[in-house]
């Protein structure tokens, strides 16, 4: 029998093996990843990595390679127009650091930092499956059994789920879910332009949603594009020309001349928020736990956050003499997890609402109140603390940069 299994292999997955097995090396682990090996070395996109996930990358010991190939967010701006304004006013601008100099973010690509993990765990001694899906799941008595596609039976005292949003090990276990659909779809691209961005990243709120242009290596820079579903499939299948048209309508000319020339996709947008994160046997983690939209640029950091808590619970049960799987330790994991991941979800729900329309009571109403924010300082500094996952005072070890 092995000691903990977790289903799905990309950043959560991988990160809460290791936690865990950095801590206790004595625990039998094993990753279970439905995608083929090397598959995550196809994956164009990047992602947003706060200040407290990199501490804790750092306690990993593969920070310092990751961020050899990450750019740091020097400044946010925000701005409020619609498509064919003229001109965009910044209503609100926020310094790229929280102490020390230490960037709030940086801009990391996904293959950089899965590459980094799954190294790392294959070190640590973590066994890692690939092209195997779970296919049935019983949690009930002393140990956890999973059924998987290759016909094999795995038996272990904890399972992880970690296999995204539309989790079947969520389902298989029972496990109810808040749901529903904006009818809004994120384009997500990658474009070259000609100037230099400087690590500034904008966000800029539109009547569809959201375009959030997050700076990348190089004159390269990430796009977060949110559109109506209808429009956004039919950008997404238009060809270069219109597709570019339409890129540049909101891009603007501020970085010169612009060019798509990463792999365009559409991904349907919407709040999913799991009624419980544990089972008898099987605690969820990442997408599994909750889907949100990328209007605040938390999804996967609250994934990271639920590593950090989820491996400090384990940790702890463990050098306690405790039955890690027990629904009285997961508990704690859930009472710490919960309650921040509702407030998250809650928040992005009604910033989408207000932000992605053009009614204009709310576009005097959402102006005022960010540029009220723009002349407090000490709430300017709270919203980055919080932003970067510094301010929270009952953060997991992990997050303040401490071995567990």
């Amino acid at each position: 029998m092995t000691d903990m299994i977790v289903v799905g292999g990309g950043y959560v997955g991988l990160s809460v093996a290791l936690a865990v097995k950095l801590a206790a090396p004595h625990l039998d682990i094993e990753v279970i990843e439905a995608a083929p090996k090397d598959q995550w070395k196809k994956d164009p996109r990047a992602s947003a990595i706060i200040a407290a996930a990199s501490r804790m990358l750092g306690v990993f010991g593969i920070w310092d390679e990751i961020v050899t190939q990450s750019q740091p967010i020097t400044r946010m701006i925000i701005t409020d127009s619609k498509t064919g304004d003229a001109v965009r006013p910044v209503f609100l601008t926020f310094d790229g650091t929280v102490q020390d100099g230490e960037p709030f973010a940086h801009m990391v690509p996904n293959v950089a930092m899965v590459g980094a993990l799954l190294k790392a765990a294959k070190k640590a001694g973590i066994k890692v499956s690939n092209g195997i899906r779970a296919t049935g799941f019983s949690g009930t008595g002393a140990q956890a059994e999973i059924s998987l596609s290759d016909g094999t039976k795995r038996t272990a005292r904890l399972i992880v789920a970690c296999d995204g949003v539309r989790s079947h090990l969520r389902d298989m276990a029972g496990i109810k879910t808040v749901t529903w659909a904006y009818g809004q779809s994120g384009i997500v691209t990658t474009v070259d332009h000609e100037r230099p961005h400087d690590g500034v990243a904008e966000e800029h709120f539109l009547p569809a949603g959201p375009f959030a242009i997050l700076p990348l290596p190089g004159n390269r820079s990430s796009l977060v594009w949110t559109e109506r579903t209808d429009d956004a499939d039919r950008l997404v299948a238009s060809d270069d020309l219109v597709f570019e048209t339409e890129l540049e309508r909101r891009f603007g000319h501020k970085l010169g001349a612009i060019r798509a020339t990463g792999d365009r996709k559409a991904f349907p947008l919407g709040l999913t928020l799991a009624r419980a994160f544990i089972a008898p046997r099987l605690a969820l983690a990442g997408d599994a736990a909750h889907g949100i939209h990328p209007i605040s640029g938390q999804g996967l950091n609250l994934g990271f956050k639920d590593v950090a808590a989820l491996a400090e619970t384990i940790v702890d049960a463990d050098r306690l003499g405790l039955d890690i799987g027990s629904v009285n330790v997961l508990e704690r994991y859930q009472a710490w997890r919960r309650f921040d991941t509702f407030r998250m979800g809650v928040t992005t729900d009604v910033l989408n609402r207000l932000f992605s329309n053009d009614v204009m009571p709310l576009r005097i109403a959402r102006d005022f109140g960010l540029g009220l924010v723009e002349r407090l300082p000490k709430l300017k500094s709270y919203f980055i603390s919080e932003a970067a996952g510094t301010a929270t005072a009952n953060n997991p070890k992990l997050l303040i940069g401490q071995s567990l």
